[in-house]
């Protein structure tokens, strides 16, 4: 190991060092679910700059599991980056909801699902650089069909998928999602721990 190499064990215990301080802040924008600030901030070397983001009110994702072992999914059209996408079920907080009610909510609506089991599998962080968005994830088994009831101007596919057609989709590009991909990985831990 050369010498800027080190272990996590060897930094700093705490992040002062690395912090940046807001100097001023303003609302670039105000949009219906979305706010773009835009900062000054003093760097640690004691230049100032400036860092553009987005306000987000954080999101929920769930691995809905069938009896079979089979995940349900989706496929529907994200517009800012013009495709179809393969995903599992999510889905945006209101303002002080609870995750998990929120992801009870999500599932019934897009999929028609209910579940009788739920677990929380972690919370990611999809946009470090320019968003404060956070994804919980939830487990749910103990699936019931139902009839979903979609959003207003909201169009999806519902189907199932083996864990093994996903991490081939993942590998072949098909699926770039990135709640869905961390989201495979954290089912495989689970399931490599039975």
């Amino acid at each position: 190991m050369t010498k800027s190499e080190k272990n996590l064990s060897d930094l700093p215990v705490t992040d002062d060092h690395l912090r940046e301080h807001p100097i001023s802040s303003e609302d670039a924008y105000q949009g219906k679910f979305l706010k773009l600030k835009k900062d000054i901030v003093k760097l640690p070397d004691g230049n100032e700059t400036f860092r553009e983001y987005l306000i987000h009110p954080g999101a929920i994702a769930i691995v809905p599991i069938l009896d079979d072992g089979r995940i349900i999914l989706e496929r529907q059209f994200r517009y800012p980056v013009d495709a179809a996408m393969l995903e599992i079920p999510a889905g945006k907080l209101e303002v002080g909801e609870d995750p998990l009610l929120c992801a009870q909510r999500e599932l019934l609506e897009e999929t028609g699902y209910t579940a009788t089991t739920w677990e929380f599998l972690g919370r990611i962080h999809p946009v470090i650089s320019y968003s404060t968005e956070f994804i919980d994830i939830y487990l749910a088994k103990g699936l019931t069909a139902g009839e979903r009831s979609l959003d207003e101007g909201e169009f999806l596919d519902v189907f199932a998928a083996t864990l093994d057609e996903m991490h081939q989709w993942i590998a072949e590009g098909k699926i770039t999602d990135v709640k869905t991909i961390i989201s495979v990985y954290h089912l495989e831990k689970k399931l490599n721990k039975k």
